[in-house]
């Protein structure tokens, strides 16, 4: 079985998020807004998903997101507990029930042996917590930024199916 398109997840994603009545937001260094481009490209994005900030910098992720600064140089842009900060900056700032983020080295220039180009850490935060996962992609520019969107969005929807509406609902 082939992978899902990106368009196919963002409407999985858009599905269930009305279904459970959750706002969205992203945060997105590597993949340049493109997770958030693939929501909106669904007609009805706009009744589940308030934005999504790209933060290129690091200035930018701790400007925009709240990503601490000592973080940033302890562990680097690319890493886990960057992009859990990412994540939960965006849960809080855009006011949403459930963030991703994505941050990582797409290429072809900026990797090093710790840290190679393909790198790409993806998190999810809700009320239940954060979820954050390590890949590392072996293709050209494009091709990782679009396996780390496609990551991204399959993270998110794998944890959305976990989730029962609330209990305000009929």
């Amino acid at each position: 079985m082939g992978e899902e398109p990106l368009d196919q997840l963002a409407i999985r994603v858009q599905k269930r998020c009305l279904e459970l009545g959750l706002k969205l937001a992203t945060a997105e260094s590597c993949t340049g807004g493109l997770v958030a481009k693939a929501i909106t490209d669904i007609a009805g994005s706009s009744e589940y998903f308030p934005g999504g900030i790209v933060s290129y910098s690091n200035e930018a992720k701790a400007r925009l997101l709240g990503v601490p600064e000592d973080q940033l140089e302890a562990h680097g842009a690319v890493s886990a507990q960057v992009a859990r900060a990412m994540a939960l900056g965006a849960l809080e700032r855009l006011g949403a029930d459930v963030a991703l983020a994505v941050t990582g080295v797409a290429g072809p220039g900026g990797g090093s042996a710790a840290k190679p180009v393909g790198l790409t850490y993806v998190a999810v935060a809700d009320g239940q917590g954060v979820e954050v996962r390590r890949f590392v992609w072996i293709g050209d520019r494009a091709a990782n930024r679009e396996a780390s969107a496609r990551a991204a969005l399959e993270l998110l929807r794998a944890r959305l199916e976990l989730a029962q509406p609330s209990a305000e609902e009929p």
